[in-house]
């Protein structure tokens, strides 16, 4: 298969380009669309020298035409390509070829079936205690691989958290991966969705961002697993600002009251305002939840 794949720093145009309609697109055929953001567009897809009947087992993520000429939107992609090749981890997605020296800008990815946290809360499934204590540590996990590699995420929340029928969860979307030091507005490249989970440091220039403002946003995500709302819903991007840096969320046992309250503790230490009073490194949190699962285990037996 490796030579098959495209290498990553390449500028050779691939043989074919043609992502708008099913096609070949470099070394791969596109078998079905299946999704399209504001940046990028995924295919299904198998390898094009092999047979029809074969897997369609990766994803191919192209970057719309329309943003060829935006080096941030590009950036986004050639991040996504270097972390996903830096960074191996089983709940952290992987790259496994890209082109991104030039357009068609894509990476190739393993092809996972499931759905996203985001699809499964739309459709009204809100997990058990265990599994969303179980999915919160695979998430974390993935997030200590990136730690420990020296990158942060920078976009935890549940539209980027892969869930498989066997509940094996996969942290996606590198591209907005980001070393402690990088400097940057979040304000530059957010969209809505992502302002609901964002650390009070992303809008600020008083703090810079690290691996604990990835902890801070997983915490918002378990609290709307387990609360079934988020801890706070400003109606405007500044109104969702000002509640991350300035409110406090609400209770969560006031919201579930059968929740023990080492867990409401412990999600509401994620959502501390200052980094310092957080789980300081996601080996600190997944340490804390093995401890929780345990208990949880213990009492429902």
């Amino acid at each position: 298969m490796a030579t098959q794949l495209t290498s990553l720093n390449t500028s050779t145009r691939p043989r074919r380009v043609d992502a708008d309609a099913l096609g070949q697109l470099g070394p791969w055929q596109l078998v079905r669309q299946v999704a399209e953001g504001n940046l990028c567009r995924v295919y299904q897809a198998r390898p094009a020298d092999g047979p029809a009947s074969r897997s369609a087992a990766y994803a191919v993520k192209v970057l719309l035409d329309r943003w060829h000429d935006d080096d941030a939107a590009i950036e986004l992609l050639r991040r996504e390509a270097t972390v996903g090749r830096q960074v191996s981890h089983e709940h952290l997605i992987s790259v496994l070829a890209a082109h991104v020296g030039g357009p068609p800008y894509f990476v190739v990815m393993p092809w996972l079936a499931g759905s996203t946290l985001a699809g499964s809360l739309a459709a009204g499934h809100q997990p058990p205690l265990p599994v969303a204590l179980w999915l919160a540590r695979q998430t974390a996990e993935a997030l200590g691989a990136m730690y420990a590699a020296g990158w942060m995420h920078g976009d935890v929340k549940p539209s980027n958290i892969f869930v498989s029928t066997g509940g094996h969860a996969t942290l996606l979307d590198l591209g907005f991966a980001r070393r402690p030091e990088e400097t940057g507005s979040v304000v530059d490249r957010c969209v809505a969705g992502t302002f609901h989970y964002i650390a009070p440091e992303m809008v600020t220039s008083a703090l810079r961002p690290d691996i604990r403002s990835d902890l801070y946003s997983l915490g918002v995500t378990l609290y709307e697993l387990l609360s079934g709302r988020l801890p706070f819903a400003g109606r405007s991007l500044a109104e969702l600002a000002e509640q991350h840096r300035q409110s406090e969320p609400p209770d969560i046992r006031s919201l579930a009251p059968h929740l023990p309250l080492a867990v409401a503790r412990l999600i509401h230490a994620l959502l501390a305002k200052e980094p310092l009073r957080r789980p300081q490194t996601p080996e600190e949190l997944i340490e804390r939840l093995v401890v929780l699962e345990i208990a949880t285990f213990t009492e429902r037996g």
